[in-house]
Formats: C-alpha cells, structure tokens, sequence
C-alpha cells in the first residue's frame, strides 16, 4: 500500500465522487474509451495534462474523433476493424459515406479535444413533446442513493419523463435501522414507505439540477424486486434490457405513472 500513483479506468462512466475521493487522495484516476471495434482504446486521459473532470480523453495515437450533427460519436483510425465477419449489411450501416465508423455512443468534444460521453443512441428518449432525452446522466445521479440499487428513465413518446427505481436490500436495512424504522419490513412496503420515498426524491432532485424542466423527472415509482438475469430484465454483461421492463410493468405505466385524461 501506498505506492499507487494513478488508476486506468474504462468500460463505464464512474461516480464523479468517487473520481474526486481518489484524486483528493492523490491518486488520480485516468478514464478512457474504447470498442471492440477499435480494438480496445481510441481515447484516453494522457498524464502530465491538466484534469478535465467527466471526460475520457482525447483521440488516442492513430485515431480521429469527431461529433455528428445528432451528437453521436464517430471514429477513423488506422486500428478501426473494416468489416463485421460475414455480415456485410452491418458493416455498412456502422460506416459513414466518407468511412467514419458509428459508435452508437452519444458525446461531446469540448475545445481542448476532450471527448465527454453522454449516453448511448439507441437509448435516447424522445418525448411527445419531441424533447431528446438521454437517460443515461440522469440515471448515474439518481443510483448514487445509497440504497438504490438500478434506476431507468423512461418517457419515450410520453408526455414526460419518469423513472422505475429498484432497491438494494443490503444497503437498505441498515438505513431504515438507522431512521428508527422496521429493519425487517418487507420490500413491498419499502417500496412505498414515505421516508424512503423522500429520499430518493432527494436524489431525483438532485439529477433534476442538471437537466432542463422537460428533461427532469416528474414521477417515480419504487418496485419491489430488481432487474436481474433470472427474470429476463438483464444481459449476461449486466446491462438492463428496457424493451422488457418496459413491457413488464407496462400495466403499472399505463395506470400509476402515465394516467391517461378521461
């Protein structure tokens, strides 16, 4: 102990919290970004330059970035892969005319050339009121809850924008231990308890700082079981599947958060 001097990271988006734990440490975490497609990093946080707090980067040695009219990120570079393996339509819809390969990502590049992502493209939400939506920052700040295990902004061709919040049991029965509530109450009536309510509203107001009015979650509603693999609401790699949970609870959706006027 004591000999690290920074730490690699990729893969996801980390807490900003954390991120400033570490460098208050002094130890500063280095993010990047990357794809199978460019094989591995095509951005990267070089060391020696000053921090630039949320980004993964500039364009790594070989590669070229650039920002879509509709924000998505797109990459040239000497280690981009040329084609998809006997699949050629694929390969030519994640190419551009002037062979720019298409992430799928949405980002921004700020005017040092530092790469900020902001969501993925298929997960953009476009309400009825024909406001884009990523829910991707709104979701990171709203799972910072302590006992908030996975959040999933929906609103898609809706007239605003809600949120389906799991929790995380382990986290939450110490919590409520330490408000002088019921250790033991059962999901179910967590889900619905007052005081864990206002909390999570905290947090919900919190990631409504960071948005516009049409972007901030209006409504929410606390389930009592998460997304998980065993219920068909999670990949193998841990990513929850939105067309499922917005099919499962559309029941719930369609009476408790989206009432339609008589």
């Amino acid at each position: 102990g004591g000999r690290a001097e920074w730490i690699v990271a990729g893969g996801a988006p980390l807490d900003p919290e954390l991120l400033a734990f570490f460098r208050g440490a002094g130890v500063p975490v280095y993010e990047g970004y990357g794809l199978t497609e460019t094989t591995a990093p095509c951005a990267f946080n070089p060391l020696g330059v000053p921090y630039h707090q949320g980004s993964v980067g500039i364009a790594f040695p070989g590669f070229e970035l650039r920002i879509a009219e509709d924000e998505e990120i797109q990459v040239k570079g000497t280690a981009v892969f040329p084609r998809y393996h006997k699949n050629e339509e694929a390969s030519e819809d994640s190419f551009t005319e002037d062979g720019w390969y298409r992430t799928g990502d949405l980002g921004r590049i700020d005017d040092d050339g530092f790469l900020y992502i902001i969501g993925r493209k298929k997960d953009l939400i476009i309400t009825a009121g024909g406001k884009n939506v990523s829910p991707g920052p709104i979701e990171e700040v709203i799972k910072r809850c302590e006992f908030v295990s996975q959040a999933l902004v929906l609103g898609d061709k809706r007239p605003f924008i809600s949120a389906l919040i799991t929790l995380d049991e382990d986290a939450l029965r110490p919590w409520l231990e330490s408000k002088g509530l019921n250790r033991d109450m059962p999901l179910e009536e967590a889900a619905s308890n007052a005081a864990v309510r206002a909390e999570v509203q905290k947090w919900v107001d919190q990631a409504n700082e960071g948005v516009s009015r049409a972007e901030s979650v209006r409504k929410f509603i606390i389930l009592p079981e998460e997304f998980t693999q065993e219920n068909g609401l999670m990949t193998a790699s841990m990513k929850v599947i939105r067309p499922k949970v917005i099919k499962r609870y559309a029941t719930l959706l369609n009476t408790q958060m989206y009432i339609k006027k008589k």
